[in-house]
């Protein structure tokens, strides 16, 4: 009877190919965690970016062009932020920006400069401090250009 199977040469080629497809994929694999936190960062970028349109919608939508505060509805409640006078921009404050938010942080730490409309950084609780979005009070804008993988690695 003829038996049948692989060489030992045959199972070290195999196990030889397989080291090579590993070496090549784990660096790939390696950045998933900087990847996903440059990902949360940017959804938060676009969240802000949301929060802005909707709270200057709403500020035309009232009519006055001098109010600085406009009130949001949050499931039922009243939310108040602050808003600049004419253009509805909310204030890089925390009862501005972090306030059109809906103050739903979970997960960011806001840090805001103490003066109006001022400007606001927001990283991740538990990610590194340079891997963060800016927004900037005054002209509505939020900026990403931190979310680097050498800023949000680790």
């Amino acid at each position: 009877m003829k038996q049948k199977g692989f060489t030992l040469v045959e199972l070290v080629v195999v196990i030889v190919i397989l080291g090579i497809l590993a070496a090549t994929a784990l660096p790939r694999f390696i950045n998933v965690a900087t990847d996903a936190r440059i990902a949360a960062m940017n959804g938060m970028a676009g969240a802000m970016r949301s929060a802005v349109a909707l709270a200057q919608s709403r500020y035309i939508a009232t009519g006055s062009t001098t109010a600085t505060t406009i009130n949001m509805a949050v499931g039922g409640a009243t939310q108040a932020v602050v808003v600049a006078a004419g253009t509805g921009i909310p204030a890089g404050t925390t009862t501005g920006i972090q306030a059109a938010l809906q103050n739903n942080a979970d997960g960011f730490t806001f840090t805001c400069s103490a003066t109006t409309p001022g400007s606001c950084t927001v990283v991740q609780a538990s990610g590194p401090t340079a891997c963060l979005v800016t927004y900037d009070g005054t002209a509505g804008t939020v900026s990403t250009t931190a979310l680097t993988a050498a800023n949000c690695g680790g």
